[in-house]
């Protein structure tokens, strides 16, 4: 297979993790993070990179990807976890978030126009490129890795080498949220990108991408992965440095509220009136890039899942569902979705780490089965927390677990309970294996 393919490949798996919410989250913490911007970007891609890098490799490991990964619990756990995953970074949350985003970010500060019509206009428009780019899943890679990326990339460049020249490096104060543990702090900012989740989908498009292109052995697969991902993972490390670094230098008096206004300012600072275009055109390229991985990798699945229907039927519906879930409105997407995805990002963490262990060690059944069931509670109980279903005594009870006040109480339980099924099912198989040779 030509190198160039694997190239491509790692264009179109950065422009699909790298969107809006990655594009808005480093600037804030490079500003709140101060003089701790060091050890606090550092957590920030540990879980906004390395993890997402792993989870496609889990995918590509795995002969069915995310479908076999969670049938290693049960096999209707496996189907329903999918179809979870897929639908709630697909037409429910994902890709209307990201064209919601386009149009707020990028549509209205380029045309200085909003309101009910105007959105719908845009997301006529924005859903057709998405349509036109997706249609054809061979094709995929080719678009977005040798033309959306690109421009996505030059466009950003842009902005970094005039930063860069203009901004001067001082002295900032740490946020009390930084100063504790600013590596921490960063490491759970990361966590909340979401893209271990997206990786899980993104997977299949990276691999039927490299199957068109002549990748035909397991072999061939995770080495193509493999490439694509540390080329997307070293773009990625660039553009949050770069992003963070620009927080961290920018030069405001008035406070700021989120990662967007951060770079709506510094736009405007290095480029003046322009700045809203420049700004504009990275979120509109980066939320397209996004809606089409997504879209591709959701009717991939969906379609090798329930085969009867073609690939371009589910093309469609993913189109036209995150075409209506648009024109709700952001707030509305993000109000239904949190819970889902506290929900669903323990579980997935749990599935993509077991995974890459039993490729190390002995498979184990119960090892799966006793951290799924363990992490499900925690998830449960967390997703029930977030629309205000909470026990102040459970709460206080709980919070005797390491890490369960940032979200993460379900750590150590999952992971004394796959160390638990794990030993459980060796001891099984041992007994199974000196009553077979006496």
């Amino acid at each position: 297979m030509d190198k160039k393919h694997y190239l491509f490949a790692g264009f179109m798996l950065f422009s699909m993790f790298f969107g809006a919410g990655n594009l808005i989250f480093p600037p804030l913490l490079g500003m709140e993070a101060g003089a701790a911007f060091i050890p606090a970007v550092t957590g920030f891609i540990l879980t906004a990179v390395f993890l997402p890098l792993l989870a496609i490799l889990a995918v590509t490991l795995s002969n069915n990807g995310l479908l076999e990964i969670g049938q290693r619990v049960h096999p209707l756990f496996g189907l329903v976890f999918a179809i979870i995953i897929y639908m709630s970074i697909g037409a429910f949350y994902g890709i209307p978030r990201a064209s919601n985003v386009a149009y707020e970010l990028g549509f209205v500060q380029m045309f200085n126009v909003e309101g009910t019509l105007a959105l719908f206009t845009f997301s006529v428009v924005f859903f057709i490129l998405t349509y036109l780019f997706s249609i054809n899943p061979k094709k995929v890679v080719d678009y977005v890795g040798r033309i959306l990326t690109p421009a996505l990339l030059a466009v950003l460049a842009v902005l970094f080498i005039q930063a860069f020249r203009t901004f001067q490096y001082n002295d900032a104060p740490v946020t009390d949220k930084y100063e504790a543990s600013p590596f921490l702090s960063g490491f759970l900012e990361g966590y909340f990108t979401m893209d271990a989740i997206a990786a899980l989908a993104f997977g299949i498009v990276i691999i039927n991408g490299l199957k068109s292109k002549g990748a035909a052995d397991k072999k061939s697969l995770v080495q193509g992965t493999l490439t694509a991902g540390l080329i997307a993972s070293a773009g990625l490390m660039i553009v949050y440095l770069s992003l963070g670094w620009i927080g961290r230098v920018l030069p405001v008096d008035q406070p700021v509220t989120d990662g967007a206004e951060i770079i709506v300012i510094a736009s405007q600072l290095l480029f003046g009136s322009s700045g809203s275009i420049v700004f504009g055109m990275i979120i509109l390229l980066a939320c397209l890039t996004t809606c089409v991985g997504l879209t591709s990798a959701c009717a991939s699945f969906f379609h090798e899942t329930f085969p009867k229907f073609s690939y371009s039927f589910f093309t469609t519906v993913f189109v036209g569902t995150g075409f209506v879930f648009t024109n709700f409105g952001l707030a509305v997407i993000l109000d239904i979705a949190v819970p889902l995805l506290v929900l669903i990002y323990p579980l997935a963490i749990v599935l993509i780490s077991l995974s890459l262990f039993q490729h190390f060690f002995q498979e184990s059944r119960k090892m799966y089965v006793y951290s799924v069931a363990v992490t499900s509670v925690f998830a449960v109980y967390e997703s029930l927390n977030a629309v205000g279903i909470q026990s102040n005594e459970l709460n206080a009870g709980l919070s005797y677990i390491p890490l369960h006040d940032n979200g993460l109480g379900w750590v150590l339980p999952a992971l004394i309970a796959a160390a638990f099924g794990y030993f459980a099912e060796e001891k099984r198989e041992d007994v199974e294996y000196e009553s077979k040779a006496g």
